[in-house]
């Protein structure tokens, strides 16, 4: 570098001697010379401000590049994934009927106060949500062993038919089952409610919740199933079902 400084400026007579000393300057030998020197202190200087120039063009350089490093990487989509969060899921009830009762048959046997399986539930909406728990056809799936809070809520709508059916009070159940490598599923939890309504009343209004908290493997499943499937299914936040892992 000092030699090509020595190059590139012709200088004084005092700033090449200084160039010589500075070139055969050995490290822990005196500097005197160099201080008492004003040419040999301007021409430091002069050193001292050049390199700070490169080096804050190396640094601005070096700046720019994982700058645009970053934009490519987010550009396509290579964006580091964010560490994934506990599972969870809370899914609300949609519009389903009695004739779909054929389906239960592929969710084992059912109890028969608890015979008809929802098969239909919204998993992607403002009420609802899935995180590291798999649905698909009215089931829930663990993909991470663990204890689970499980819980569901069904706003029962039953409708009246006259006076004389007020006479048999309908029972209305609610049941969480699991469903594990054995072949059948296993009653978790069971709700039960026995209601009698006003006369006059074209419908019968009742809520049935229930939670508990569950020792669970990875690939266990969970569903709802209800004695009937008289609902009210135009209310997200009246019916619905969910789970989510407790670490204890």
């Amino acid at each position: 570098f000092l030699f090509q400084l020595k190059a590139q400026a012709p200088g004084s007579a005092e700033e090449l001697r200084c160039l010589q000393v500075i070139n055969q300057q050995q490290e822990g030998s005196s500097l005197e010379e160099l201080i008492s020197n004003q040419s040999c202190l301007k021409l430091a200087n002069t050193i001292k401000a050049y390199v700070a120039t490169v080096a804050e063009n190396v640094i601005r350089r070096s700046a720019v590049k994982e700058a645009r490093r970053s934009y490519f990487n987010s550009s396509e989509g290579q964006v580091p994934p964010k560490t994934a969060g506990k599972p969870s899921a809370h899914l609300t009830l949609r519009p389903q009927s009695l004739a779909q009762d054929g389906n239960s048959k592929r969710f084992g046997n059912l109890s028969q106060s608890c015979r008809h399986a929802i098969a239909r539930w919204e998993d992607s909406t403002i009420h609802s949500h899935l995180q590291n728990i798999t649905y698909r056809d009215g089931r829930l799936r663990v993909n991470q062993g663990g204890k689970y809070y499980v819980y569901s809520q069904i706003y029962f709508r039953y409708p009246s038919d006259g006076a004389s059916t007020r006479v048999s009070v309908p029972q209305l159940v609610q049941c969480i089952n699991w469903k594990t490598s054995y072949s059948q599923p296993i009653l978790l939890l069971k709700g039960v409610g026995t209601k009698c309504w006003a006369p006059e009343a074209d419908y019968g209004l009742h809520a049935l919740y229930q939670g508990g908290l569950f020792e669970l493997k990875a690939g266990d499943e969970l569903f709802v199933s209800v004695s009937s499937l008289a609902i009210d299914y135009n209310d997200a936040a009246a019916s619905y079902f969910g789970a989510f892992r407790l670490d204890l």
